[in-house]
């Protein structure tokens, strides 16, 4: 900031000679330091006028590097992902593009399901496990037609028959070769196992279930996180 310099007064010696009241320098003198004073005063003003002018360019610059950083990221962001294939870009529950995704089924003891719960519930557990399996493979195959309801009316409802429940069975068998299909494993459930051994005391829930957690196992995930379905 430029400081205003206040005049002096002058004592006259002679007729051609004056002394300062205050410093003691004689006019000529007190002239000279006195335009030297207002050129550094006005030096420093010129600094500082400057040094605030740079400091703004200083700061638009870096305000117009941040921007131009900003537009170029965004401009990389929509190239890389103009790039990538539709189906990566959308995730969904269902189908995505050419690939299928479902919620992954829960994971049992196959002993608990077809001997422990059975007991203690008389029987009732079991048809709950065999709505519930087939809840789950619907979710786990969302673009499949898997009946929910329908196979444990035929046990409640039809099971006396015999030949329903063995049918039930076997189409049970062919939904889980279904799902270890699209889980991308080796595909080892055997429908007619599964229901022959509806015969032998009912192990076939544990033959069922065993198969059921093999898919379970591919992917090593809580009960309906989404996973990608391979077949």
């Amino acid at each position: 900031m430029s400081q205003s310099i206040r005049p002096h007064e002058f004592r006259t010696l002679s007729d051609n000679d004056s002394i300062c009241a205050e410093c003691g320098q004689d006019r000529h003198q007190h002239d000279v330091v006195t335009q030297q004073n207002e050129r550094e005063a006005g030096s420093q003003q010129q600094n500082e006028r400057e040094s605030v002018t740079q400091q703004q360019e200083e700061s638009e610059s870096v305000t117009q590097q941040q921007e131009e950083s900003e537009v170029a990221k965004q401009q990389e962001e929509r190239e890389v992902a103009a790039e990538q294939p539709a189906e990566e870009q959308t995730i969904t529950t269902g189908v995505m593009g050419e690939m299928e995704t479902g919620r992954a089924m829960k994971r049992r003891n196959p002993w608990l399901v077809w001997l422990v719960w059975p007991l203690i519930t008389l029987g009732i557990y079991h048809l709950v496990w065999y709505y519930k399996i087939h809840r789950e493979m619907a979710e786990f195959q969302p673009k499949r037609d898997i009946p929910v309801v329908g196979p444990l009316l035929v046990l409640i409802f039809l099971g006396w028959t015999i030949i329903a429940p063995f049918i039930s069975y076997y189409n049970t068998g062919n939904r889980i070769r279904s799902a270890q299909r699209a889980a991308g494993i080796e595909v080892t459930c055997s429908p007619v196992l599964g229901a022959v051994l509806m015969f032998a005391f009912g192990v076939n829930a544990a033959y069922f279930q065993l198969e059921l957690n093999r898919v379970v196992d591919r992917y090593g995930v809580p009960e309906g996180t989404p996973v990608q379905l391979y077949g």
